[in-house]
């Protein structure tokens, strides 16, 4: 080409063409704008949500210290020790692990050898896996439903009560809703084109899963394995070899960790926690598995035998009545039913416009994967007869999340059919069901101004009424009909972002946390708010966060719990902020508490023991009592510190040089101690429940007499679950006391194995 030749397709005179921007400059504006068949505005609305999100989570996320002490104590653990890290130990000289595969452990462990462990590093980690989980879910609806489906997906996600407060918590719940919302993120890429290497990497990631807690991840796999038969674009044999492989890669993802742990010496690691026979297997599908479904023996995994409404046929430990109305009754229902009605109608509606639709539809597909993953864990979660607390139902939301998000776009686009007036139709219903239903729940408790039922009131009549009209007058006027879309969405959010901000601003600690009045200290908190309810406490009182305000004290519902009964009344405790937990520290008070603990080992328990705690507007409490103790202690249970201790014996167990400080009867006493010590390791007797084989009393022998422990600690606080230790704490304790003196230390009780 001449200097006074033109491009080709240019004309004389035209202006010259802009020059192509550059590599770099495009890949900037793809990653604010996205891919180019992206609308303008996904990728702005897309990276507000994650921020939002983010904001959700992280936003002061310290106020709960250190959450629940169990699962901290293990990070610190792994901090200071790579084989405790490895093994998912609950004390730096590794005794004993916690009753849980170690995967979200080594997320948070990695956290806090990187930064140092304190309140941030250990629960940051589970903020941004929610982040991801909910950019994860978004992307992957989008692929099959649209871009607005996606943000949909996302925004319910996010706003879920139940992941606000386990995203905001150490729980391995959080961990394991990310895994699970990855592998369906693969199985709908694998659907695509029928790719081997994305269902492998499905079964990978639920192998992962299932290392971090157990049976529950893999309660989607069958919708998983179901959807890739029905629906992926190649042929059955080959459908069927793919699916194997893909068992196969969960097989190895998840076996690996076990074998690697049966392969080492009983001598040479930890006692598997919460194991009848010191054995992952068991572990996993025992206390783990075949337990929490039917309630049969396995610790805490057994509800036979516990209290009103145990075992086989009766209700559930800690879960209330099984059936189908548990995911709507009392904390069940104020953490995931928010938009269960939506997305159950919506499931009914996808059946209905996706039916006749080609095997390899994406719609249908998609249906099959977030149907079946809601139908399978929901109606598990609803008939377990073993121990299930109401957080676990965070691993359902992803599952709503994305059939509101699918269903509520395809009947939307429906709209513009002949039998459109249907679409709108089932939308309005939707949103009226949804409305009251929520409305009920905000009106059940008094957490909430009146005024937040009032306006949602407000906005879903209007956005009723409005999809009424519409289905009538079927309206052009794209501003109008945007308008209607946003009004149907804001309906269905208002109530459940009231409670996910409320769920945002209350410091949770504990080891069964609930989400707007779930801060409780102790183990306890599943009735509705304000009352006892399905075995838990009741909560109420007033306090001020930040200085010296007495928080008052709850009153205590009817305990129907395993193996105990009574009711108790909460204490006032004085408030005060420390460097443990900023602006959520503890005190002391008095605590009076009446309660019988049937069980196999007795022991007399302090009297007017108790902490309160003012937090953000509400006090908090716990108290112990008089009462015989077996298996249910009523001490602080996983606050996050060591509750009432005191810093005289703090400082003692800080000096000491022995591989264990401490021996002391159950996990949660031991956690407590090692977190305000620094991380001194602490010998839990009997484990988590309690019950726990480990260590018999030859090798409590072997270990004192071996000058590995220095203090024995008389009547700690408790597994919380189980027998409370059985015949082997009381074989342990009559030991100390026939052979050691007691002694007092900052006023607890005491053996120095050390001295005869």
């Amino acid at each position: 080409m001449t200097s006074t030749e033109l491009p080709w397709g240019t004309r004389p005179g035209s202006p010259p063409a802009a020059p192509s921007p550059s590599p770099a400059v495009r890949r900037v504006r793809r990653a604010f704008r996205g891919p180019e068949e992206a609308p303008a505005w996904y990728r702005p609305a897309l990276l507000a949500l994650l921020i939002g999100t983010a904001v959700l989570y992280l936003w002061d996320l310290s106020a709960s210290g250190y959450a629940n002490s169990f699962y901290a104590a293990a990070v610190q653990a792994g901090s200071k020790s790579w084989k405790a890290w490895f093994f998912g130990s609950l004390d730096s000289s590794n005794f004993i692990t916690v009753d849980k595969p170690p995967a979200s452990l080594w997320v948070m462990g990695l956290s806090a050898r990187i930064f140092g462990f304190s309140s941030w590093s250990l629960l940051v980690p589970s903020a941004l896996e929610g982040v991801a989980a909910v950019g994860i879910l978004a992307a992957t609806v989008r692929r099959v439903a649209g871009h607005a489906a996606g943000l949909i997906a996302g925004v319910v996600l996010a706003l879920t009560p139940a992941a606000v407060l386990i995203f905001r918590f150490d729980n391995p719940d959080a961990f394991l809703v990310l895994l699970l919302v990855a592998a369906a993120y693969c199985v709908t890429r694998a659907l695509e084109g029928a790719r081997t290497r994305w269902l492998l990497a499905a079964g990978t990631l639920v192998g992962f899963a299932f290392l971090t807690k157990s049976g529950e991840g893999l309660l989607p796999v069958p919708a998983f394995g179901l959807a890739y038969l029905i629906a992926a674009p190649t042929s059955l044999w080959r459908r069927i070899w793919q699916l194997l492989a893909a068992v196969a890669a969960i097989v190895v993802s998840a076996g690996w960790w076990i074998l690697a742990v049966m392969a080492t010496p009983a001598a040479d690691r930890p006692y598997i926690g919460g194991s009848t026979d010191n054995n992952p297997l068991q572990l996993a599908f025992g206390y783990n598995g075949l337990s929490r479904l039917f309630g049969q023996g396995g610790g805490a995994g057994g509800g036979a035998g516990g209290g009103a409404g145990g075992g086989p046929g009766g209700g559930s430990s800690f879960g209330g009545a099984t059936g189908v109305g548990r995911m709507f009754r009392a904390e069940f229902g104020l953490e995931i039913s928010w938009l269960l009605p939506a997305a159950l109608l919506l499931l009914a509606a996808l059946v209905w416009l996706t039916w006749g639709r080609k095997r390899t539809d994406p719609a249908r597909a998609a249906l099959i994967v977030w149907g079946g993953w809601l139908l399978v864990m929901g109606v598990t979660f609803s008939y377990m007869q073993g121990t299930i607390h109401p957080y676990y139902t965070v691993a359902l939301a992803p599952a709503i999340a994305g059939l509101v998000g699918i269903g509520g776009v395809l009947l939307w686009q429906r709209r513009a059919e002949a039998r459109g007036w249907i679409a709108y139709a089932v939308l309005a219903l939707t949103v009226a069901v949804t409305c009251g239903w929520d409305v009920a729940l905000l009106r059940s408790n008094s957490y909430f101004h009146p005024a937040t039922a009032v306006i949602a009131i407000a906005v879903s009549a209007i956005a009723v009424l409005a999809l009424i009209v519409a289905a009538v007058r079927s309206p052009a006027n794209r501003r109008l009909i945007a308008a209607i879309a946003g009004l149907t969405g804001l309906a269905i959010v208002i109530p459940t972002t009231a409670w996910a901000l409320g769920t945002a601003a209350t410091p949770h600690t504990g080891s069964i946390p609930t989400a707007v009045a779930g801060g409780s200290g102790g183990f306890g908190g599943g009735g509705a708010p304000g009352g006892g309810g399905d075995g838990f406490p009741g909560r109420g009182g007033a306090g001020t966060a930040g200085g010296g305000t007495a928080g008052t004290g709850q009153t205590g519902g009817t305990a129907s719990g395993p193996g105990t009964a009574g009711a108790g009344t909460q204490p006032a405790g004085a408030q005060g902020g420390s460097a443990e937990m900023p602006g959520h520290g503890t005190g002391t008070g008095t605590g009076t508490e009446a309660g019988t603990e049937a069980g196999s080992r007795t022991g007399t328990r302090p009297s007017g023991e108790g902490f309160g705690r003012g937090a953000a507007g509400r006090g908090e409490g716990f108290s112990r009592g008089d009462g015989a103790r077996s298996g249910f202690g009523t001490g602080g249970f996983g606050g996050g510190g060591a509750g009432g201790t005191s810093a005289t014996f703090i400082a003692a167990l800080e000096k000491t040089t022995t591989r264990w400080a401490a021996a002391v009867d159950g996990s949660q006493s031991a956690a407590s101690l090692e977190l305000s010590t620094g991380g001194k390791a602490v010998m839990a007797i009997g484990g988590f429940t309690g019950s726990d084989p480990a260590p018999t009393l030859a090798q409590f022998e072997a270990y004192v007499a071996a000058g590995d422990i220095t203090y024995y600690i008389a009547g700690g606080q408790g597994g919380g679950l189980g027998s409370g230790g059985g015949g082997v704490a009381s074989q342990i304790t009559s030991w100390v006391e026939a052979h050691y003196k007691s002694t007092t230390v900052g006023g607890e009780t005491v053996y120095v194995l050390s001295k005869r």
